[in-house]
């Protein structure tokens, strides 16, 4: 499988062109997506739109580089539909809370699976594409390429899966938060969001404290409770780390191939476990 992609769901959504298209055309449509080619790329309501620089051959009669015009439309899933995934998304806390952190949990498929449905294309009628070269075959390498571009937005925006599929980032928060579980999720993002409050000093005022009569050096070193002999372990801190997971696994700002979450749980754990030595 193709390494174009970083995240899972970048990486699924070329295992479905990689099942039904020739690998040389995959190959080429790799090295146009990295190699430049790709003069414009842009996604607007479901649709992907591209112009991509073909090359030069004059077997052909082809002196000048052309650029041809490449399209791709996911096919939308019915508003009834996503009713119906919503309200199933909507009743499971492991879902809902990422989706409302801006992840997309790597089970989200079976949630869809469950109705019939699917969110990753898995096959040619899931989209349709065009490209204006003399390419015959369908995918040519100039929408193969752009594929591989959309895979590598996907890894910046996930939820542009679901606005491929005909449903925006901000539709589908605003109908998971209506659900119970969603209100008292958003509740708890909102607190998070509270702006700063002015307090006097940053520091902590010193006070006096009155000085106990204490009438033998004894109780001064001992006092009233012997100490235990042994020391309980703490008990296990749950860290939620909203600020952190409202990233994403790729933030704009990580530019290393393994997840940020993850890296940021290992951080955590190290720095906990530290402090109980």
């Amino acid at each position: 499988m193709s390494k174009f992609s970083r995240s899972w769901w970048g990486q699924k959504f070329i295992e479905a062109l990689e099942r039904f298209t020739d690998s040389g055309r995959l190959s080429r449509g790799r090295s146009y997506a990295k190699g430049g080619k790709v003069k414009s790329f842009d996604i607007k309501d479901g649709i992907v739109m591209a112009q991509v620089r073909g090359s030069v051959n004059p077997y052909f009669g082809v002196y000048k580089e052309p650029l041809y015009t490449t399209t791709i439309e996911f096919q939308a899933i019915s508003a009834a539909k996503w009713a119906a995934v919503i309200a199933l998304i909507a009743s499971k806390a492991s879902l809902i809370s990422r989706l409302l952190l801006n992840e997309i949990p790597d089970t989200i498929e079976d949630s869809f699976a469950q109705l019939g449905l699917n969110l990753l294309p898995r096959s040619r009628k899931d989209f349709k594409s065009h490209c204006s070269c003399p390419d015959y075959s369908n995918p040519c390498k100039h929408i193969a390429g752009v594929h591989y571009l959309v895979a590598a937005e996907l890894d910046r925006d996930p939820f542009l899966l679901f606005e491929l599929r005909g449903l925006s980032r901000d539709d589908l928060h605003r109908e998971l938060a209506k659900s119970p579980l969603g209100q008292a999720l958003s509740a708890e993002l909102q607190l998070q969001n509270r702006p700063p409050q002015a307090v006097p000093s940053y520091y902590t005022r010193p006070t006096i404290q009155p000085v106990s009569n204490t009438q033998r050096l004894r109780d001064v070193w001992h006092g009233a409770k012997r100490l235990p002999h042994a020391i309980e372990p703490l008990p296990e801190t749950l860290v939620p780390g909203i600020l952190v997971k409202k990233q994403g696994d790729f933030p704009a700002f990580w530019t290393r191939d393994n997840s940020f979450i993850e890296a940021m749980e290992t951080l955590y754990e190290q720095v906990r476990n530290k402090s109980q030595l």
